[in-house]
């Protein structure tokens, strides 16, 4: 089994105040230190990101998860380092994230596949350049950060660009409709190089339906549409974040095995349920 080498571990010295209301493009945003030396970005009083000082360290669930897919599907497994022979043939993946927040997704990525090429899609031009000097993140050509609407980004970009794209976007607690209709799974099918996954975080609030209309939307452009979610948000009991993957491909080996070793219960929704969410859901216009 490959040494797992540790990610670089970082502590932020350039943090803005703290405790304290920040200005910037769409708002303020405010940052807090936790006991652990991790760092809570919040923008509009909303938690927007949560950045560690190892970087592979990520306290949102939703980004374990979605670190974990990316993993698989760029050859890696949970054992192997950044650096494995395991992952080399794919290891310089084009990746993109629609919404950027602290980047904490990209920060892990380049940590655990360091000659990835990432671009984040951020609306805010004054976070973006702030989370720059907080979090020292990767530079260019490792992390590129595009100011611009997500929806505008994804329509323009050229088809076939990218192995990975990402979509974290919110207004408030709200995806916005143009990056959750039929025209956005028709462009993010577009823009995906053939084998390609979409990861999208999708938050539900119980009865919704929200988590069945974006797996019917889903559903209608890609062949193989996955839901990853606790079991009582999988059941409508509760409001949580889940993570939708699409492919014109089979999703990637061992993601359900993976993640049994989360520390939330939670699993990759068998076939049936998907296709039964597809049929309760509506195609979002």
């Amino acid at each position: 089994m490959p040494r797992r080498d540790r990610p670089r571990r970082t502590s932020f010295v350039s943090l803005g105040p703290l405790e304290t209301p920040i200005p910037i493009s769409t708002g303020t945003a405010r940052l807090s230190v936790e006991n652990d030396g991790s760092v809570l970005l919040e923008v509009n009083g909303v938690p927007s990101s949560h950045l560690h000082p190892e970087p592979e360290h990520l306290v949102f669930e939703y980004m374990r998860w979605m670190l974990l897919v990316i993993d698989r599907h760029l050859g890696l497994s949970p054992a192997d380092g950044a650096s494995s022979a395991a992952g080399s043939a794919r290891s310089a993946a084009q990746i993109a994230h629609l919404g950027g927040g602290g980047c904490s997704l990209p920060r892990a990525i380049t940590a655990r596949h360091p000659a990835s090429r990432q671009v984040v899609v951020e609306v805010d031009e004054l976070l973006a350049q702030q989370v720059r000097t907080w979090f020292d993140l990767p530079r260019s050509p490792q992390l590129r950060l595009r100011i611009e609407d997500a929806a505008t980004a994804l329509a323009a970009w050229r088809e076939d660009r990218f192995d990975v794209l990402v979509r974290d976007v919110f207004v408030g607690a709200t995806t916005p409709s143009s990056l959750t209709s039929l025209e956005a799974a028709c462009h993010v099918s577009r823009v995906l190089r053939p084998g390609g996954i979409y990861l999208a975080n999708c938050a539900a609030p119980p009865g919704s339906g929200l988590m069945a209309d974006e797996v019917a939307t889903l559903s209608e452009v890609f062949t193989h549409v996955g839901v990853i979610a606790e079991p009582a948000h999988l059941s409508g009991k509760r409001r949580g974040n889940c993570v939708l993957l699409a492919s014109q491909a089979e999703l990637p080996d061992g993601i359900d095995r993976d993640l049994r070793s989360d520390a939330v219960s939670v699993r990759l929704a068998p076939r049936a349920q998907v296709q039964a969410l597809a049929r309760a859901g509506r195609v979002l216009g």
